[in-house]
């Protein structure tokens, strides 16, 4: 197991539509657990662990499990936040921008 935290283009200052939908896109990625404390988790068995958090440098995701798994997991959710939110999602250190900034 290893311990992931990166932070993705997707601000809290975005619109309650950009919420909404990247809500409706919790749900719909692999091992989804629900909210807690008010952040979303997924898998929460056999040590693996994702969690999301809303931080002042973007979207943040932890998570405890095999490098692997994370990178297609990762990826997977990138592809579908980008679907979904109508702007390239990833990592702002690796050169994307916020669509949304205060």
């Amino acid at each position: 197991m290893a311990t992931f935290c990166i932070n993705l283009n997707i601000h809290y200052s975005a619109p309650q539509k950009i919420w909404n939908k990247l809500e409706k896109l919790y749900t719909e990625m692999p091992h989804w657990k629900g909210f807690v404390n008010g952040c979303p988790q997924w898998y929460g068995e056999d040590g693996r662990l994702i969690e999301g958090s809303v931080e002042p440098g973007g979207l943040q995701l932890y998570a405890e499990m095999p490098q692997e798994e994370w990178n297609e997991w990762l990826q997977l959710f990138k592809e579908k936040a980008t679907a979904a939110l109508g702007y390239r999602v990833g990592e702002p250190e690796d050169g994307y921008d916020f669509k949304y900034w205060e």
